[in-house]
């Protein structure tokens, strides 16, 4: 027998719910584009509250990763996708490990 959800684990379990339905719905419309307007939307809105409560290191921290990703497919681009093919397995490991949705 498992113990009941506490209060807090009860509402993170509803976020998740509510974004893997909302990224369904994005996909289902517009397809992995639409997905990744829906993380876009998502992560805009985490930035904002994150600046509201005095992190404001999070600009430069989005800065950079989206530096990252453009450096990334800039190379692959130019046929080199060594950076690419370990941005993608590194993020694929850090979401497994951390990310609570799937």
């Amino acid at each position: 027998m498992t113990r009941p959800l506490t209060s807090v684990e009860r509402s993170i379990q509803g976020r998740n719910e509510w974004l893997r339905e909302e990224e369904r719905r994005s996909v289902e419309s517009r397809g992995e584009l639409g997905r990744m307007e829906f993380w876009l939307r998502i992560t805009r809105s985490q930035i904002l509250k994150d600046v509201k409560a005095g992190r404001s290191d999070a600009i430069p921290g989005f800065t950079q990763v989206c530096r990252l990703f453009g450096l990334a497919v800039g190379k692959r681009a130019g046929g080199d996708d060594r950076l690419w093919n370990h941005l993608m397995q590194y993020a694929e490991q850090i979401l497994q490990q951390h990310d609570t949705r799937h």
